[in-house]
């Protein structure tokens, strides 16, 4: 069991800030053939919830990428990606990162590729969900861009 020593101490983090950097990159690119919405003047601004759904990946290398990252990953990392996007998104708080690591291991919702894969801003979950456990991937996602 590795805990985090850059942030608040949370036991079953389970990936290495390089790996974690990385899939954001990957989410990043994926997300960019997503296109933006525009709201317009005096427009209710959209839930995430109503964001336009990422496509089903045929066609999309960047989704192939992503998926094939995840899916190659222990499946003790996978879990700890998805308590991640659920702590970035605000389904739990740092508090909860137990319960939110337990309800990730006991959810039983099909493939955690396809499933992290289908979530619109998961890059942006992801990061927020490390910056809540103070750990910072700045200096990493640069190095792995640099690459």
């Amino acid at each position: 069991m590795k805990t985090v020593e850059t942030g608040p101490r949370v036991e079953n983090f389970s990936i290495s800030e390089e790996s974690l950097a990385a899939i954001i990159l990957e989410a990043r690119a994926f997300e960019e053939v997503v296109p933006e919405t525009d709201v317009e003047d005096g427009a209710d601004e959209l839930d995430e919830r109503d964001a336009p759904q990422h496509d089903d990946g045929h066609g999309n290398p960047a989704r192939k990428v992503l998926m094939e990252t995840i899916s190659s990953m222990s499946e003790d990392e996978q879990e700890t990606l998805v308590a991640l996007t659920w702590l970035g998104r605000g389904d739990f708080d740092v508090e909860e990162w137990a319960e939110a690591r337990k309800m990730a291991t006991d959810r039983d919702n099909g493939d955690v590729a396809t499933y992290l894969s289908g979530i619109p801003m998961l890059a942006d979950y992801l990061e927020a969900g490390a910056a809540t456990l103070g750990i910072s991937l700045s200096d990493t996602t640069s190095q792995s861009m640099s690459h």
